[in-house]
């Protein structure tokens, strides 16, 4: 993996000085500590700092062809570099080099922008047409890599990561309000925007090209669940056998490296079912990682280890212990240049960094969820559509009154918590119920929390996300439509996120076999009723690892990556939540209503309402704000006339 970052621009010349793109890579060192390189010319400017992992010694970057016409830097790797090289060479094309990153300059020369229909990877790259002036930029097919832009008076800036944006001089700087009622709703930022004004993701799937004709965004892929809803001729063994062969062909595939290499191991079905294809696929011992917790109500090591016994892997673990998680949170924003809600980051970058200290390479199970139908709002998805047949009287006389006493639990995930949001949404349509179970707050919440400015700029508009993906697709089901969703909002910008981040803090690659292009087009087409059958999840996978993975843990529930932050805000962690969100810090800022604030932070020390989520996500953007909006403000306010 790497960071690229540079600029072009058509209209003046120098886009970039050498020293800018210096400050802007210095800003992504710990994505590429190997190897840094820049192109630059009368109109663009390329750089790449690189983590060495195919062709460590020659892979340098950036790549050119033959006549130097063409120049990419990429972030990422390319599966199927060796049969598209091989294919290249058949038609002429002459490689200086054994990285993946020169497959791609040569690709462009012979198909164009459709050259990334043929690359299976995960990738964001930057290619420079000299003959044409023009620039490419792409991103993979689901955003398993970030790649932030602007054009900023003519100029077209790009970064892997928006620390590298913000070294550009008059890069916008501003809060965008509607982006930050986004993060409230969904606890990230949803592409195309990022939290500040006039800064963009590109958007998994899509170009963006810049020519003398102007900006142009195209879309070259998208995932296509209609197709699982079409007739199918094939028994359930049949697809039981394809999808087999898609995960053992993809983990194959992404077995490819020339440094160490292992697999993030948690005991739950998908890191599971990629240890176990690893140790059939590998031809050598699988290093596996994992971490424990000692609060017992999170830790589930026992199941890593168990797996790892069971397939024979060398296995290595490292119990969290609470003070090592507390020290971490108040410097989160030193690894989220954007704030994400999401507390899993927290043990995620814990684990990154242990598996660091054996291997540069890991591979896990993100992505299985999103395609096979593996979260639990699934299931409550399917309940509440019988919910909401129960009369009325019932609903809301007897089951939510009785459901609202429930004592609050800090465990994780524990009964009070799912079945108080669960009859908070079950009425609400669809898209709207699966952001009041997934997001931290609703509509009524943020209209208290907000400051009438804010408010009034937001405009209401955080839904509007989810409805507009809800609705693109050409699916039908309902719950194909919010699987659809899950891709395009909690995949791409929550998961895939915090994994690129927490990974590449610690200068690792993470892998995603689930995500690879084998594996989509296989999962797109299997039919929803596989997928989850009846109330059980991942049904088809179930059957695909009955007899490789012990029945104890195929059939076990799903608790998902989480940390004791409800307990912490109570006791360890109430100081620094107490000073983060403190009135004077609130009021002066202008964005959030104390009095909101206030009420939120004494229900949860009371024990009264469980606000762990409204609390983390509070907490973060704080901590986000103090890191990176307030500094930058402070100085313009300096250097304003």
């Amino acid at each position: 993996m790497c960071g690229i970052a540079g600029a072009a621009s058509l209209l003046r010349e120098q886009p970039v000085s050498a020293a800018v793109l210096a400050r802007m890579l210095a800003q992504l060192r710990h994505r590429g500590p190997d190897d840094e390189g820049a192109y630059l010319d009368r109109y663009v400017g390329l750089g790449v700092r690189r983590l060495a992992i195919i062709d460590v010694a020659g892979g340098h970057q950036p790549v050119g062809n033959e006549d130097g016409t063409a120049w990419v830097v990429l972030n990422g790797e390319i599966f199927n570099y060796p049969a598209l090289r091989a294919q290249l060479a058949d038609r002429g094309h002459r490689f200086a080099t054994g990285a993946d990153t020169e497959t791609i300059v040569h690709a462009y020369e012979e198909w164009g922008d459709a050259c990334v229909e043929r690359l299976n990877g995960q990738f964001a790259f930057a290619l420079w047409d000299l003959a044409r002036e023009r620039l490419l930029l792409a991103r993979d097919r689901v955003g398993i890599k970030p790649l932030h832009y602007a054009y900023v008076e003519g100029v077209l800036v790009f970064s892997s990561e928006l620390k590298g944006l913000l070294e550009y001089p008059g890069m916008p700087r501003e809060l965008d309000p509607e982006a930050l009622d986004q993060y409230l709703t969904y606890e990230h930022v949803p592409v195309p925007r990022t939290i500040f004004r006039g800064v963009r993701k590109l958007p998994p799937g899509h170009l963006l090209t810049l020519d003398r004709s102007g900006l142009r965004l195209s879309q070259y892929w998208d995932f296509d669940l209609a197709q699982s809803e079409a007739p199918s001729a094939r028994s359930e063994g049949e697809w039981e056998e394809q999808f087999r062969d898609a995960l053992r062909q993809a983990v194959r595939m992404e077995l490819m490296s020339d440094v160490p290499l292992g697999v993030f191991l948690s005991g739950g079905i998908d890191s599971s079912t990629v240890a176990a294809l690893m140790a059939q696929e590998g031809g050598r011992r699988v290093l596996s990682f994992s971490i424990g917790f000692d609060d017992p109500s999170f830790d589930e090591s026992q199941h890593a280890r168990q797996v790892a016994r069971h397939l024979g892997t060398e296995h290595r673990e490292q119990t969290l212990t609470q003070p090592m998680m507390w020290e971490l949170v108040p410097r989160i924003a030193d690894i989220l240049d954007e704030p994400l809600g999401d507390s899993s980051i927290i043990p995620c970058y814990l684990l990154a960094r242990f598996a660091r200290q054996h291997v540069t390479v890991a591979l896990g199970g993100d992505g299985g969820d999103e395609l096979l139908a593996g979260y639990s709002t699934m299931q409550a998805h399917r309940l509440a559509q019988y919910f909401n047949r129960l009369p009325g009287w019932l609903r809301e006389g007897i089951i939510r009154p009785a459901v609202e006493r429930l004592p609050v639990s800090h465990d994780n995930l524990s009964f009070d918590f799912k079945a108080k949001r669960f009859v908070a949404g079950a009425a609400a349509p669809p898209p709207l119920r699966h952001h009041l179970w997934m997001g931290s707050f609703g509509p009524e919440e943020k209209a208290l929390l907000l400051s009438p400015d804010v408010r009034a700029a937001a405009n209401g508009s955080a839904y509007r996300t989810a409805e507009e993906h809800y609705h693109a697709t050409a699916a039908q089901d309902e719950l194909n439509r919010l699987l659809y969703m899950d891709m395009k909002l909690y995949l791409d910008t929550d998961i895939l996120a915090k994994v690129d981040r927490s990974s590449m803090a610690v200068s690792l690659e993470a892998r995603v076999p689930f995500l690879n292009q084998v594996v989509l087009d296989v999962a797109a087409r299997i039919p929803l009723g596989l997928k989850l059958r009846g109330f059980t999840r991942k049904y088809l996978l179930r059957r695909i690892m009955r007899g490789v993975l012990p029945d104890s843990i195929l059939n076990r529930p799903k608790k998902g990556f989480n940390i004791p932050v409800a307990k912490w805000f109570r006791h360890e962690l109430k100081d620094l939540l107490l000073d983060t969100l403190s009135e004077e810090r609130v009021r002066r800022e202008g964005l959030f209503q104390y009095a909101a604030v206030h009420r939120l932070l004494e229900q949860h020390f009371s024990g009264r309402r469980d606000n762990r989520k409204q609390l983390w996500t509070l907490l973060v953007f704080a901590l986000w704000y103090d890191r990176w909006a307030a500094p930058q403000l402070a100085h313009l306010e300096a250097t304003s006339p």
